[in-house]
């Protein structure tokens, strides 16, 4: 191997690459990366055996070839160069990286050792394409919602559901739920079939990682049975799926409110960071809406610091109400919301609210409440 990259190119791969490096004492070869020079490219890989990305840089290539290196040291020395041409180059086992005045030999690892990085086929029925920052932002929306179980490995996935032509991405921690619907007119696809499939929410974190704020013009998703990779012209990701069964989210959206109330989202935010600043240990917030709707009063209280009380103006209509809620949860959903107001349908304890945008229900944030002593 012998090729020629410019320094930032390098160091945009590496940073690329970063997010999924883990410390594996069983498998050393997990802390390099690969660098594989074809002719079409330098395509530069790195695995976790969970999640694999490969990025392809342009370069000169002198001279094809495949090499192995540790992450941690090639990343220091890319990232101190001062100089914009690196010189690449493979001789017996030793990497040679040149740069005007300064050259480093550095020690590899058969590419053989290196774990196969999988492929999926990309038939018309597996294959999808979306604006980027259609993708991008409902992916961001629902993730919120997701945590990792190690008890119920399902919750801590993204589901993707087709039906009915359009996508569906959902997340549930069990005490709240977040769904984004996407219309089929900004899904390029041949599927037409229902279906699904969960993602590690790891995954989609490092999707987001990589993919936001770049200039793309679409990012195509392909699944298998197994796997699902997420790709731009530069840079795919390919994950294995979690198998299990995703809870029934549709049964969970609640069909009628108790309080139906529209809340200008700034006034909401500034409220409940003003009266959260003296909450319990559960973040709790009290709302208290009384017979004339058109105040609702956000209490907070403990017994180490006191208490914080905040009257906020609303347009609301139902029957007179006081429930308690997880303040950074309630924080988690509104963000998510881009409209000036926002609708909230509050329910009594025994059935979960909802807060979305008003006249669309698109987007669904989905929060149950802190039981009463």
């Amino acid at each position: 191997m012998n090729i020629i990259i410019l320094k930032n190119n390098l160091k945009e791969a590496l940073a690329i690459l970063g997010g999924i490096k883990r410390e594996n004492t069983q498998l050393p070869i997990l802390k390099n990366i690969l660098i594989d020079a074809k002719d079409d490219g330098i395509y530069i890989s790195s695995t976790d055996l969970e999640i694999g990305v490969v990025h392809k840089i342009p370069g000169k290539i002198i001279q094809k070839g495949v090499v192995t290196v540790p992450y941690s040291v090639f990343t220091q020395i890319i990232s101190n160069l001062a100089f914009e041409r690196v010189t690449l180059e493979l001789k017996g086992t030793s990497f040679l990286i040149t740069a005007d005045n300064y050259k480093a030999k550095v020690t590899t690892t058969p590419p053989d050792d290196f774990p196969i990085i999988p492929h999926i086929a990309t038939t018309q029925d597996s294959v999808f394409t979306l604006d980027p920052s259609v993708l991008l932002d409902a992916l961001a929306s629902v993730s919120v919602a997701c945590q990792i179980s190690d008890f119920r490995p399902e919750l801590s996935g993204i589901l993707f559901h087709f039906k009915e032509g359009n996508m569906r991405i959902v997340a549930t921690d069990s005490f709240r739920l977040a769904k984004q619907e996407i219309i089929n007119k900004k899904i390029k696809t041949n599927l037409n079939r229902e279906f699904s499939f969960i993602v590690p929410l790891r995954t989609i974190q490092e999707v987001l990682r990589i993919f936001s704020g770049k200039k793309q013009d679409t990012i195509t998703v392909a699944v298998d049975e197994h796997q699902i990779m997420f790709a731009n012209e530069q840079t795919t990701v390919i994950s294995r799926l979690i198998n299990g069964k995703f809870p029934d989210y549709e049964m969970v959206i609640p069909s009628s409110y108790d309080v139906e109330m529209t809340v200008k989202k700034e006034d909401i935010i500034s409220a409940l960071k003003l009266t959260s600043s003296l909450s319990n240990r559960l973040y709790e917030v009290r709302l208290i809406l009384d017979e004339d709707m058109k105040y609702m009063k956000l209490i907070s209280s403990s017994h180490e610091f006191g208490e914080s009380e905040y009257m906020l103006s609303v347009k609301a209509k139902g029957q007179p109400m006081q429930i308690s809620f997880n303040w950074r949860f309630i924080l988690d959903g509104i963000r998510n919301i881009k409209t000036e107001n926002i609708f909230v349908g509050l329910n009594n304890e025994q059935k979960p609210s909802v807060i979305r945008i008003p006249d669309d229900t698109s987007y669904t944030y989905i929060l149950t409440s802190i039981k009463s002593n």
